[in-house]
C-alpha cells in the first residue's frame, strides 16, 4: 500500500483529525469514493483475525477479571505447574480490544501470568467503537493512568501463581508510552518493553531502575523524533537498555489485525527479542 495512505491513517488514529475529515482526505488521496471504500478495510483493524492463541486454549485460564479496587482487565494464566513471573500488557489508544487480549494469551503461553488492564474500566470499560475509545483515552489524566498502572503491577506481583514475585510490563503505541512512564514511576517493575512508545522527558530518566527494551518502527517519524534525546539521557545516566529500529516497518507493525501496517518479519523478530528479554530479567 502507498505510504501516503498509511501516514494519513496514522495521523487520524493519533487524534490529528476526526473520522469525517479522515474519510474526506482519504477519498481525495484515493481518487474517489469507491477507491477509498476499498482501502478502508485494509487500513482499519479486523479483530476477526485476533486468534493466534484461542480463547479456550486448554493450557490457559483466560478471561476478564477485577483484580483490585478499580482495576480490571484481561487475565491469562498458565495452568502448568512451576514458577511464573508476571507481565502487565498495556493496550493501544483503542483500549482493551480483542487483539490485545490475544497478545495477553500469547504471553501466558510463554509461561507468564499476563494481565492487560482496561484503562477505561472506571469510565464504563472499553467500547466497541474505536473512535469512542480514543476519545475516552484522551480524557484520562496522567496521574490516573499512572495510578491504574501501579495498582495493576502491585496486584499481579502478588498474584498467587506469580510465585517469583517478579513483574515486567510491555506496552504498544499509547501503551508503549505508558510503560516508559511506568519505568520512571514504579521501582517494582523488573523489566519494561515499549513498542513504538512516547519517550519520557530526559529529566525523568535518572529515576528509571528497570532494564528497558525499546522497539521502534523505521517509518514512524512521529515517535522516532524523540529517540535521540531519550537514548542520550539513558547513556548519560548509565541505564541498562536495548534499542532496535525495524527499518521499513510502520508504527503498529506488531498488530496482526491491521493488514496495512502489520509487518510479520519485524513482528516476529521483535517478539522473540521481547520474550528473551523478559525471561532474562524476570527468570
Amino acid at each position: 500500500m502507498d505510504q501516503k495512505f498509511i501516514d494519513l491513517f496514522d495521523r487520524y488514529t493519533h487524534g490529528a483529525m476526526k473520522r469525517r475529515e479522515f474519510l474526506e482526505k482519504l477519498t481525495l488521496l484515493a481518487g474517489g469514493t469507491a477507491a477509498a471504500t476499498a482501502l478502508l478495510p485494509v487500513l482499519e483493524n479486523n479483530y476477526a483475525l485476533a486468534g493466534m492463541v484461542a480463547e479456550d486454549d486448554p493450557a490457559l485460564r483466560s478471561g476478564f477479571q477485577q483484580i483490585d479496587t478499580g482495576v480490571a482487565g484481561y487475565l491469562s494464566v498458565p495452568l502448568a505447574d512451576g514458577a511464573h513471573p508476571a507481565v502487565m500488557v498495556v493496550h493501544e489508544n483503542r483500549g482493551l480490544n480483542p487483539h490485545i487480549k490475544d497478545v495477553t494469551r500469547r504471553f501466558a503461553k510463554e509461561g507468564f501470568v499476563a494481565f492487560a488492564p482496561d484503562f477505561l474500566f472506571g469510565m464504563g470499560g472499553t467500547p466497541d467503537d474505536s473512535d469512542k475509545a480514543r476519545e475516552m483515552i484522551g480524557q484520562l489524566k496522567p496521574q490516573d493512568i499512572q495510578a491504574i498502572g501501579v495498582r495493576s503491577v502491585q496486584a499481579i506481583n502478588k498474584f498467587p501463581t506469580n510465585t517469583k514475585e517478579k513483574t515486567g510490563a510491555v506496552g504498544f503505541c499509547w501503551g508503549g508510552g505508558v510503560v516508559n512512564a511506568m519505568a520512571v514511576a514504579d521501582p517494582l517493575l523488573r523489566a519494561c518493553v515499549a513498542y513504538y512508545g512516547k519517550q519520557p522527558p530526559a529529566s525523568e530518566v535518572p529515576k528509571i531502575t528497570a532494564p528497558l527494551l525499546l522497539q521502534y518502527a523505521g517509518l514512524d517519524e512521529r515517535t522516532n523524533a524523540g529517540i535521540a534525546g531519550f537514548e542520550a539521557a539513558l547513556k548519560a545516566n548509565g541505564k541498562t537498555y536495548e534499542l532496535y529500529i525495524y527499518e521499513g516497518a510502520n508504527h503498529a507493525f506488531n498488530n496482526d489485525t491491521n493488514a496495512a501496517r502489520y509487518d510479520k518479519a519485524a513482528a516476529d523478530l521483535a517478539w522473540g527479542r521481547t520474550i528473551a528479554f523478559l525471561k532474562k530479567y524476570l527468570g
